[in-house]
């Protein structure tokens, strides 16, 4: 491998000056491009060095030095794309007090790993469906606020924790690390549950899926949605993302599958008349 190549300490062991907000800001930018070049040998390694390097360029003044730096930093490299800034922070204080190169190496590694579960647990189960659920309500009524509501409250919300987690775990440099994976499962944890209620919420209140079968009996047939709304009301929709999730967990099936199926559904029940 090419690690087995680098020194293990940079020539120039004078910390370098504290890196400018605006450089930071600018990584915090870069960071966008992240999986821009993605591959399965080193997966956003390539990414991860074009957002950092604005800070090398800063902290490493020897050529050298900043060529070393940059081989070790497009190493193996994959986090989420989101908190990506964390690492960054993190690893630019440790290159700024010029730190043996297993260190930074090692920090590298410790940092982006915990981010996984806790992206997806702050953004895919909890703020994309909040605000999903609030922008479908006005898309449903017809208003094109909808879809600019959506990608406005996802947004402003993901790119003010980059710029946020750029700055302060630079401040902390590796005490950040411990105080974001310290109670890393029972944020995960805490934030899956809410992401579950919303997605709960969200069948229960959205879910429009009803029965148009009826049972003739003279001058007053009998409806089966108003039996079913009497027995449970949103049944359908209930019945509907329980056999879903049943066919996610028990057989494998993708998310495409399943919206393949629903739409199968919908046309077929819909041609029958029995939705």
């Amino acid at each position: 491998m090419m690690a087995s190549n680098l020194a293990t300490q940079y020539r120039d062991l004078t910390p370098a000056k504290a890196l400018d907000k605006k450089t930071l800001n600018q990584m915090a930018w870069r960071s966008l491009f992240l999986q821009g070049s993605f591959n399965y040998e080193r997966m956003q390694a390539a990414g991860w060095l074009y957002g950092i390097i604005p800070g090398l360029k800063k902290v490493h003044t020897n050529k050298e030095d900043l060529s070393l730096s940059m081989q070790h930093n497009l190493e193996f490299f994959n986090t989420h794309p989101f908190l990506v800034t964390f690492v960054m922070g993190i690893i630019l204080s440790l290159e700024q007090e010029k730190a043996d190169l297993a260190t930074i190496r090692a920090v590298r590694v410790a940092a982006m790993g915990p981010l996984g579960g806790i992206g997806d647990a702050i953004f895919w189960f909890t703020l994309v469906p909040i605000a999903a659920g609030i922008s479908a309500n006005l898309a449903l009524d017809g208003s094109i606020a909808g879809p600019i509501v959506f990608l406005l409250m996802f947004n402003v919300v993901q790119f003010g924790v980059r710029y946020w987690l750029m700055h302060w775990s630079y401040d902390l440099g590796t005490k950040a690390i411990e105080a974001i994976t310290r109670n890393a499962k029972e944020f995960t944890r805490a934030a899956s549950i809410l992401g579950i209620l919303v997605v709960g919420a969200l069948t229960s209140l959205y879910g429009g899926t009803t029965i148009a079968l009826t049972i003739p009996n003279g001058e007053s047939p009998i409806v089966l949605q108003t039996i079913l709304d009497g027995i449970l009301p949103k049944l359908i929709p209930l019945g509907l993302t329980l056999g879903l999730y049943w066919l996610i967990k028990n057989k494998n099936w993708s998310a495409v599958k399943c919206i393949g199926l629903l739409l199968v559904l919908g046309l077929v029940g819909g041609f029958l008349g029995i939705f």
